[in-house]
């Protein structure tokens, strides 16, 4: 009955994994696809905000401009060519989809960050359920031995009795 009851109480439980995960993953691309339409606020917020096209879209997009440009002027052969800054509104423009695509990078990586801990947390659960039942058993086997020896005692002494019974004079 023991086995029988945890083998049903193992299937139960990889039945409930298997009808959470597909929820679970339900849910983070349902975050993932919410995401996009959110950073595309945010970046129409960045263009038309002087604060942000010039403190948090402009310099980035002035280093990937000047990454990008450098590292073109270097493939094609030229060394020590200046490169000239973009305008204000094309780092805006360039700046406000850094910070769009970072932030669907930044919640995709979240989503794989949870995920991951999520599995992580059931991997342990699931080792440390069986590390109960382990031990469990183990108990059981002791108890089991123990009975078994109580047992061969017994029965020896039985035969004892027995031989004595056998070996004495009958009347």
């Amino acid at each position: 009955a023991g086995v029988g009851g945890l083998r049903a109480g193992a299937a139960g439980n990889a039945r409930m994994v298997a009808g959470a995960f597909p929820l679970a993953k339900l849910m983070y691309l349902g975050v993932r696809q919410l995401s996009k339409p959110l950073a595309a606020r945010i970046k129409a917020g960045a263009r038309a905000s002087p604060f942000f096209r010039q403190y948090i879209c402009g310099p980035p997009a002035q280093v990937y401009h000047w990454i990008e440009m450098r590292t073109k002027m270097r493939i094609m052969g030229f060394r020590g060519a200046a490169i000239k800054p973009l305008n204000e509104e094309a780092a805006a423009e360039l700046g406000a989809e850094l910070l769009g695509e970072a932030i669907v990078f930044g919640v995709g990586g979240l989503c794989i960050f949870l995920e991951y801990s999520r599995q992580s947390a059931n991997s342990k659960k699931k080792e440390e359920e069986l590390s109960s039942t382990l031990l469990s058993l183990q108990e059981q086997l002791a108890e089991l031995t123990l009975t078994v020896e109580t047992l061969d005692t017994q029965l020896r002494e039985v035969n004892r009795a027995l031989v004595a019974v056998s070996a004495s004079p009958q009347k």
